[in-house]
Protein backbone atom coordinates (compact mmCIF):
# COMPACT_ATOMS: atom_id res chain seq x y z
CA UNK A 1 0.00 0.00 0.00
CA UNK A 2 3.08 2.18 -0.13
CA UNK A 3 4.09 2.54 -3.13
CA UNK A 4 3.70 5.39 -5.27
CA UNK A 5 4.27 5.88 -9.36
CA UNK A 6 4.87 8.03 -11.73
CA UNK A 7 4.07 7.86 -15.14
CA UNK A 8 6.23 10.21 -18.02
CA UNK A 9 4.25 10.62 -21.41
CA UNK A 10 4.71 12.21 -24.78
CA UNK A 11 0.58 13.60 -25.14
CA UNK A 12 -0.24 14.37 -28.42
CA UNK A 13 -3.39 16.88 -29.56
CA UNK A 14 -5.68 13.86 -29.09
CA UNK A 15 -7.65 13.37 -25.68
CA UNK A 16 -8.64 9.91 -26.67
CA UNK A 17 -5.25 8.81 -27.68
CA UNK A 18 -3.62 10.30 -24.44
CA UNK A 19 -6.41 8.67 -21.87
CA UNK A 20 -5.35 5.12 -23.81
CA UNK A 21 -1.71 5.59 -23.48
CA UNK A 22 -2.50 6.61 -19.32
CA UNK A 23 -5.14 4.06 -19.02
CA UNK A 24 -2.05 1.35 -20.16
CA UNK A 25 0.38 3.12 -18.24
CA UNK A 26 -2.10 3.12 -15.49
CA UNK A 27 -2.15 -0.68 -15.36
CA UNK A 28 1.43 -1.19 -15.94
CA UNK A 29 2.11 0.35 -12.15
CA UNK A 30 -0.96 -1.28 -10.72
CA UNK A 31 0.97 -4.29 -11.74
CA UNK A 32 3.88 -3.11 -10.22
CA UNK A 33 1.83 -3.12 -6.52
CA UNK A 34 1.58 1.32 -6.68
CA UNK A 35 -1.43 2.45 -4.71
CA UNK A 36 -0.56 6.11 -5.79
CA UNK A 37 -0.13 7.37 -9.12
CA UNK A 38 1.14 10.69 -10.50
CA UNK A 39 0.33 11.72 -14.09
CA UNK A 40 2.00 14.54 -16.12
CA UNK A 41 1.65 18.40 -16.65
CA UNK A 42 -0.74 18.81 -19.46
CA UNK A 43 -1.52 14.73 -19.90
CA UNK A 44 -4.97 14.99 -21.42
CA UNK A 45 -3.52 17.21 -24.49
CA UNK A 46 -0.30 18.66 -25.71
CA UNK A 47 -2.23 21.26 -28.83
CA UNK A 48 -0.89 22.65 -31.89
CA UNK A 49 -1.60 25.23 -30.72
CA UNK A 50 -1.19 26.99 -27.12
CA UNK A 51 -4.98 27.79 -26.96
CA UNK A 52 -6.73 24.24 -28.18
CA UNK A 53 -6.57 23.16 -24.32
CA UNK A 54 -9.14 26.19 -23.80
CA UNK A 55 -11.24 24.50 -26.80
CA UNK A 56 -11.31 21.21 -24.32
CA UNK A 57 -11.56 22.54 -21.28
CA UNK A 58 -14.20 20.92 -18.54
CA UNK A 59 -16.55 22.38 -15.77
CA UNK A 60 -15.59 21.55 -12.51
CA UNK A 61 -16.59 18.45 -12.10
CA UNK A 62 -17.71 17.08 -15.35
CA UNK A 63 -16.09 15.82 -18.30
CA UNK A 64 -14.80 13.31 -20.41
CA UNK A 65 -11.20 13.73 -18.78
CA UNK A 66 -12.59 14.12 -14.82
CA UNK A 67 -14.81 10.95 -15.79
CA UNK A 68 -11.73 8.96 -17.18
CA UNK A 69 -9.92 9.66 -13.90
CA UNK A 70 -12.72 8.92 -11.77
CA UNK A 71 -13.42 5.66 -13.46
CA UNK A 72 -9.74 4.47 -13.01
CA UNK A 73 -8.98 4.84 -9.52
CA UNK A 74 -12.06 3.42 -8.77
CA UNK A 75 -11.66 0.58 -10.73
CA UNK A 76 -8.01 -0.33 -9.82
CA UNK A 77 -8.38 1.01 -5.89
CA UNK A 78 -5.80 3.56 -6.20
CA UNK A 79 -5.59 7.55 -5.29
CA UNK A 80 -4.26 9.29 -8.60
CA UNK A 81 -2.84 12.98 -8.96
CA UNK A 82 -4.33 14.10 -12.10
CA UNK A 83 -1.29 16.29 -13.54
CA UNK A 84 -3.10 19.56 -15.01
CA UNK A 85 -6.43 19.17 -16.30
CA UNK A 86 -8.07 22.29 -18.32
CA UNK A 87 -10.76 23.73 -15.82
CA UNK A 88 -12.63 26.47 -17.05
CA UNK A 89 -12.31 29.85 -15.56
CA UNK A 90 -14.46 32.67 -15.53
CA UNK A 91 -12.13 33.86 -18.79
CA UNK A 92 -13.62 32.01 -21.59
CA UNK A 93 -10.40 32.83 -23.00
CA UNK A 94 -8.53 31.00 -20.82
CA UNK A 95 -8.55 28.16 -18.29
CA UNK A 96 -7.31 26.85 -14.73
CA UNK A 97 -4.20 24.38 -14.96
CA UNK A 98 -6.42 22.22 -12.24
CA UNK A 99 -4.70 19.43 -10.21
CA UNK A 100 -7.14 17.12 -8.93
CA UNK A 101 -6.41 14.19 -6.83
CA UNK A 102 -8.48 11.49 -6.79
CA UNK A 103 -8.97 9.04 -3.93
CA UNK A 104 -9.48 4.71 -4.49
CA UNK A 105 -13.27 5.39 -4.66
CA UNK A 106 -13.54 7.73 -7.36
CA UNK A 107 -13.92 10.95 -5.27
CA UNK A 108 -11.75 14.20 -6.00
CA UNK A 109 -10.23 14.57 -2.64
CA UNK A 110 -8.07 17.82 -3.58
CA UNK A 111 -7.86 20.58 -6.33
CA UNK A 112 -4.43 22.66 -6.66
CA UNK A 113 -4.70 24.99 -9.58
CA UNK A 114 -0.99 25.76 -10.83
CA UNK A 115 -0.20 29.23 -8.91
CA UNK A 116 2.91 30.21 -10.93
CA UNK A 117 2.75 30.37 -14.93
CA UNK A 118 5.54 30.18 -16.99
CA UNK A 119 6.57 33.42 -18.50
CA UNK A 120 9.70 33.14 -19.87
CA UNK A 121 12.70 33.06 -22.69
CA UNK A 122 14.28 30.03 -22.65
CA UNK A 123 16.31 31.18 -25.82
CA UNK A 124 16.26 33.63 -28.92
CA UNK A 125 14.13 30.66 -30.30
CA UNK A 126 12.31 29.52 -27.39
CA UNK A 127 9.93 31.49 -25.48
CA UNK A 128 6.41 30.64 -23.46
CA UNK A 129 3.63 32.94 -22.32
CA UNK A 130 1.53 30.32 -20.00
CA UNK A 131 -0.60 33.23 -18.93
CA UNK A 132 -1.99 34.20 -22.13
CA UNK A 133 -4.37 31.04 -22.20
CA UNK A 134 -4.00 30.62 -18.28
CA UNK A 135 -5.35 31.98 -14.97
CA UNK A 136 -2.94 31.46 -12.24
CA UNK A 137 -4.53 29.74 -9.02
CA UNK A 138 -4.48 31.34 -5.35
CA UNK A 139 -4.69 28.67 -3.07
CA UNK A 140 -2.15 26.25 -1.65
CA UNK A 141 -3.63 22.42 -1.53
CA UNK A 142 -2.68 19.73 1.25
CA UNK A 143 -4.25 16.20 0.30
CA UNK A 144 -4.28 13.19 3.46
CA UNK A 145 -3.43 10.24 1.87
CA UNK A 146 -2.81 6.60 3.05
CA UNK A 147 0.40 7.16 1.72
CA UNK A 148 1.37 10.49 3.66
CA UNK A 149 0.42 14.09 3.42
CA UNK A 150 0.87 14.98 0.24
CA UNK A 151 1.97 18.58 -1.07
CA UNK A 152 0.41 19.61 -4.59
CA UNK A 153 2.49 22.01 -6.68
CA UNK A 154 3.08 21.76 -10.78
CA UNK A 155 6.17 22.22 -13.05
CA UNK A 156 7.56 25.88 -12.77
CA UNK A 157 6.24 25.82 -9.50
CA UNK A 158 8.88 24.06 -8.06
CA UNK A 159 11.67 27.56 -8.69
CA UNK A 160 9.59 29.20 -5.78
CA UNK A 161 10.57 27.51 -2.66
CA UNK A 162 8.53 29.60 -0.83
CA UNK A 163 5.29 27.64 -1.84
CA UNK A 164 6.93 24.26 -1.10
CA UNK A 165 8.41 25.50 2.43
CA UNK A 166 4.67 26.46 3.07
CA UNK A 167 3.76 23.05 2.28
CA UNK A 168 6.27 21.79 4.91
CA UNK A 169 4.81 23.76 7.78
CA UNK A 170 1.58 22.78 6.70
CA UNK A 171 2.40 18.94 6.92
CA UNK A 172 3.24 17.80 3.56
CA UNK A 173 5.43 14.81 3.52
CA UNK A 174 4.97 13.83 0.12
CA UNK A 175 5.71 16.84 -2.81
CA UNK A 176 3.76 15.77 -6.20
CA UNK A 177 5.21 17.88 -9.34
CA UNK A 178 3.85 16.86 -12.57
CA UNK A 179 6.08 18.58 -15.17
CA UNK A 180 6.58 19.62 -18.90
CA UNK A 181 10.07 21.33 -18.68
CA UNK A 182 11.95 22.46 -21.46
CA UNK A 183 15.64 20.60 -22.86
CA UNK A 184 17.16 23.44 -21.76
CA UNK A 185 16.08 24.43 -18.51
CA UNK A 186 15.46 20.80 -17.49
CA UNK A 187 19.12 19.79 -18.42
CA UNK A 188 20.58 22.62 -16.25
CA UNK A 189 18.00 23.19 -12.98
CA UNK A 190 15.23 19.89 -13.13
CA UNK A 191 17.41 17.54 -11.24
CA UNK A 192 18.62 20.04 -8.78
CA UNK A 193 15.38 22.17 -8.24
CA UNK A 194 13.51 18.90 -7.05
CA UNK A 195 16.25 17.49 -4.96
CA UNK A 196 16.66 20.80 -3.37
CA UNK A 197 12.56 20.49 -2.29
CA UNK A 198 13.09 16.99 -0.84
CA UNK A 199 16.60 17.79 1.06
CA UNK A 200 14.85 21.11 2.53
CA UNK A 201 11.88 20.00 3.49
CA UNK A 202 12.89 16.35 4.35
CA UNK A 203 10.11 15.37 2.11
CA UNK A 204 9.51 12.22 -0.45
CA UNK A 205 9.36 14.21 -4.30
CA UNK A 206 7.31 12.66 -7.13
CA UNK A 207 7.97 14.30 -10.14
CA UNK A 208 6.40 13.33 -13.53
CA UNK A 209 7.02 14.35 -16.59
CA UNK A 210 6.69 15.22 -20.39
CA UNK A 211 9.14 13.40 -22.55
CA UNK A 212 10.08 13.64 -26.51
CA UNK A 213 9.18 15.85 -29.77
CA UNK A 214 5.54 16.65 -29.29
CA UNK A 215 3.51 17.22 -32.74
CA UNK A 216 3.46 21.24 -31.98
CA UNK A 217 7.15 20.30 -32.33
CA UNK A 218 7.60 21.49 -28.76
CA UNK A 219 10.47 18.80 -26.99
CA UNK A 220 10.21 18.26 -23.20
CA UNK A 221 12.96 16.81 -21.08
CA UNK A 222 11.72 13.65 -19.38
CA UNK A 223 13.61 12.42 -16.50
CA UNK A 224 10.87 11.45 -14.13
CA UNK A 225 12.12 10.66 -10.91
CA UNK A 226 11.35 9.67 -7.03
CA UNK A 227 13.40 11.35 -4.72
CA UNK A 228 13.48 10.47 -1.03
CA UNK A 229 14.02 13.01 1.99
CA UNK A 230 17.70 12.77 1.75
CA UNK A 231 17.76 13.80 -1.46
CA UNK A 232 18.41 10.66 -3.04
CA UNK A 233 17.10 9.71 -6.47
CA UNK A 234 15.36 6.30 -5.99
CA UNK A 235 13.74 5.81 -8.89
CA UNK A 236 13.97 8.03 -12.85
CA UNK A 237 13.18 7.52 -16.20
CA UNK A 238 15.20 9.71 -18.24
CA UNK A 239 13.42 8.74 -21.61
CA UNK A 240 10.53 7.25 -23.13
CA UNK A 241 7.05 6.52 -22.31
CA UNK A 242 6.52 4.53 -18.91
CA UNK A 243 6.38 3.98 -15.66
CA UNK A 244 8.72 4.12 -12.57
CA UNK A 245 7.76 2.81 -8.70
CA UNK A 246 9.06 3.74 -5.31
CA UNK A 247 8.31 2.81 -1.78
CA UNK A 248 7.36 5.66 0.61
CA UNK A 249 8.93 4.76 3.87
CA UNK A 250 7.54 7.47 6.63
CA UNK A 251 9.46 5.77 9.39
CA UNK A 252 12.44 6.86 7.21
CA UNK A 253 11.11 10.60 7.17
CA UNK A 254 10.36 10.90 10.99
CA UNK A 255 13.82 9.57 11.71
CA UNK A 256 15.50 12.02 9.59
CA UNK A 257 13.04 14.97 10.81
CA UNK A 258 13.71 13.92 14.34
CA UNK A 259 17.61 13.30 14.06
CA UNK A 260 17.87 16.93 12.19
CA UNK A 261 14.34 19.12 13.57
CA UNK A 262 14.19 21.70 10.83
CA UNK A 263 11.03 22.40 11.62
CA UNK A 264 11.86 23.33 15.28
CA UNK A 265 15.16 25.41 13.95
CA UNK A 266 13.34 27.63 11.54
CA UNK A 267 13.33 31.29 12.47
CA UNK A 268 11.32 32.93 9.47
CA UNK A 269 7.38 31.59 8.34
CA UNK A 270 5.90 32.58 5.29
CA UNK A 271 1.96 32.63 6.31
CA UNK A 272 1.02 33.82 3.13
CA UNK A 273 -1.94 30.76 1.28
Amino acid sequence: MNKVSAIQMTSTPSIIENLTIVESLIKTAVGHGSGLIVLPEMFPIVGLETSDKVKISESFGNGQIQDFLSKQAKINNIWIVGGTIPIKSEDPYKVKAACLVYDDKGNVAGRYDKMHLFDVIVSESESYQESSTTVPGEDISIVNTPFGKLGLSVCYDIRFPELFRRLFNLGAEIFTIPAAFTIKTGQAHWEVLARSRAIENFCYVIGSCQTGTHNNGRNTYGHSLIINPWGEIISLLADGVGVITSEIDLDKLKQIRKNIPVAEHQKIFYTET
